[in-house]
């Protein structure tokens, strides 16, 4: 007799008594219907970290793949603290990304989108060619971490999880204990640009440094706004010998 895992018992109680239904046409079954991913506008590329009219990013000429591969910027934002930024999704005042996001972090916190939120990124990056082994060599990937009274009244942090599904693709591993957010913020959506800057001072830090030293660390969080927050953890971040700081999020602000 085949006994089933205590794993899969767990999936098919929680499916019996909380079925998913997809958020985009409501169809039983998932969280997310193939044919509500194929409407979503997933990126074909990446932009500069620019706030106003970003430049669509295109490869250097050098010859060299290492260097094109790195170009995460133009001549205007150099002085971002980040190396670059990959986001799959425009994040729209009304649309089903935002409704997915919003689940995702918000009541009735629904865990299980990390999944096809995670294979949305993925394809990104197909589509993108940075699905390549030179772009995730000797990397790492770093949760931007919620400070610890909020993650336990969410019961979990999102961008966590959409590490680990990423990190299942992927290959590359999850450091999530070492930035670590010492200071409750407000939260930023509230805030205007200059008041996003201050709420953030001195709200991270680094527990355990050697887990990222030499790395290239990818910052992964649901929605990249004016930038404030990636900057700051890569502020710190870049302090303990971390090679690069790249950024990921679902979906960027639209472009103003």
């Amino acid at each position: 007799m085949k006994y089933l895992s205590v794993d899969k018992i767990k999936n098919f109680t929680k499916n019996l008594l909380f079925p998913a239904f997809c958020l985009g046409c409501q169809r039983e079954g998932t969280f997310l219907c193939q044919d509500c991913q194929h409407l979503l506008e997933i990126s074909e590329y990446n932009y500069c970290l620019c706030e106003k009219n970003p430049l669509r990013l295109f490869p250097n000429q050098s010859t060299n793949q290492a260097i094109r591969q790195a170009h995460g910027k133009c001549p205007k934002c150099q002085d971002n603290k980040l190396s670059g930024l990959y986001f799959a999704l425009p994040y729209k005042e009304k649309s089903l990304t935002k409704k997915l996001i919003r689940n995702f972090k918000y009541k009735p916190y629904i865990k299980d989108l990390s999944k096809p939120l995670a294979k949305i990124l993925v394809e990104h990056f197909i589509l993108t060619n940075k699905n390549t082994n030179i772009i995730w060599d000797n990397s790492v990937l770093v949760p931007v971490p919620l400070y610890i009274k909020k993650q336990k009244e969410r019961g979990y942090n999102q961008s966590e999880e959409l590490c680990y599904e990423l990190s299942k693709i992927l290959k590359v591993p999850v450091v999530s204990d070492c930035l670590i957010k010492i200071k409750n913020t407000e939260p930023q959506m509230k805030l205007k640009k200059a008041q996003r800057e201050n709420n953030l001072t001195n709200a991270f830090t680094i527990k355990n440094p050697a887990q990222v030293a030499g790395k290239k660390v990818f910052l992964v969080d649901d929605v990249y706004t004016t930038g404030s927050t990636m900057q700051e953890c890569a502020s710190v971040l870049n302090i303990k010998g971390v090679k690069q700081v790249w950024g990921i999020s679902i979906a960027r602000e639209e472009f103003l």
